[in-house]
């Protein structure tokens, strides 16, 4: 579950910069308005970070490591 988490980090962070490098900034295309209020734009990469840090953070929740055995 680990990689499966770190891969959309890795791939939204790459996507990010490469539109850094092409265009001089990080294109977003999700823009909302309601009710006066104005919602935080973002892009496909933004969503694979957040997605990719929900999925590390519920790993942490549900991997439980056993203790180290007692040496006899």
């Amino acid at each position: 579950m680990f990689c499966a988490g770190l891969a959309p980090i890795l791939g939204g962070a790459i996507g990010n910069l490469i539109d850094r490098l092409r265009y001089g900034h990080v294109v977003d295309f999700l823009d909302f308005h309601v009710l006066g209020w104005h919602w935080p734009a973002f892009n496909v990469a933004d969503s694979a970070i957040t997605v990719g840090a929900a999925i590390l953070i519920l790993d942490g929740f549900l991997t439980r490591e056993k203790p180290p055995a007692a040496a006899a």
